[in-house]
């Protein structure tokens, strides 16, 4: 999931791995146009539901409510963590923790995707690869 700033740079908000859900959760719940892309880089299952249906589902399976509750509760989580990271560590810092949080995504993504989930240029993640091996 990204965003696009008004000189047309991509900022990478989210991966989303292996049965894993991504969505902008709030322009879901205000139903205003999203600012963020998602894009699917690889083969993926699309799902899609109206709000009225998703609450609808929630009242009626008390089990699914329960599910996506603890789905979005631990995204939040995730976002809080990686905001705290964002403003609290180096770059090389951040790149260790992407390859512990998506072990299996860095050898798939681009240079460019990774570097812009990292807030670098793709030019110091080539740096930062080179110094950890070394």
């Amino acid at each position: 999931m990204f965003g696009v700033d008004p000189k047309g740079t991509e900022h990478t908000i989210q991966f989303a791995a292996e049965n894993e859900w991504i969505a902008d959760i709030g322009s879901f719940h205000s139903g205003k146009p999203s600012k963020l892309f998602i894009e699917a880089i690889e083969p993926s299952v699309v799902l899609q539901i109206e709000k009225e249906d998703l609450y609808f589902l929630y009242t009626n399976i008390p089990k699914l409510d329960r599910i996506f509750k603890v789905i979005i509760e631990d995204k939040y989580v995730e976002l809080q963590n990686r905001v705290l990271q964002t403003i609290s560590s180096t770059a090389q810092e951040r790149y260790v923790a992407f390859l512990e949080q998506y072990p299996n995504l860095a050898q798939r993504l681009p240079n460019t995707q990774i570097a812009s989930y990292l807030g670098i240029t793709p030019e110091f993640l080539s740096k930062i690869r080179k110094d950890l091996a070394s």
